[in-house]
């Protein structure tokens, strides 16, 4: 593995680290995202420190350089975040639907309920009227 991409990794691991460690203080990210994404950022920085654990793991699945095991990891791992946050976001849509059609309903019972008060207030000044008028 090149000098250049384990300086890239470690790098990019760093500034990742730290966008993480900014979003937490202000409260902009979620506890379970913030774990994923610096364990992801601790990886890539002992991928880039020990290149052996990366020559290894090559030479064992038979890939012909470090830096392709290094980016297939790379790149499964924010795979199967995306899945994650795919099947997440869909969950999250169908619970809005489920909340925008029970709100629609409540708005309809309150609007019927305020119909019946006012045609009841309505009744009420109709039937004086008509006991003033007699």
């Amino acid at each position: 593995m090149s000098v250049l991409l384990r300086l890239f990794l470690i790098t990019g691991a760093l500034v990742l680290f730290y966008f993480v460690a900014y979003r937490i203080r202000k409260s902009m990210i979620l506890m379970g995202d913030a774990i994923f994404w610096v364990l992801f950022s601790i990886l890539l920085i002992v991928l880039a420190v020990f290149p052996g654990i990366a020559f290894w793991f090559s030479e064992m699945f038979g890939f012909i350089s470090p830096s392709n095991f290094v980016f297939l990891c790379i790149i499964a791992i924010l795979l199967a975040k995306m899945f994650a946050n795919s099947s997440e976001i869909s969950l999250l849509k169908y619970r809005i639907n489920e909340i925008a059609q029970e709100n629609a309903l409540l708005e309809k019972r309150v609007r019927e309920e305020e119909a019946k008060k006012v045609g009841y207030r309505l009744q009420q000044a109709s039937d004086r009227a008509q006991r003033y008028s007699e």
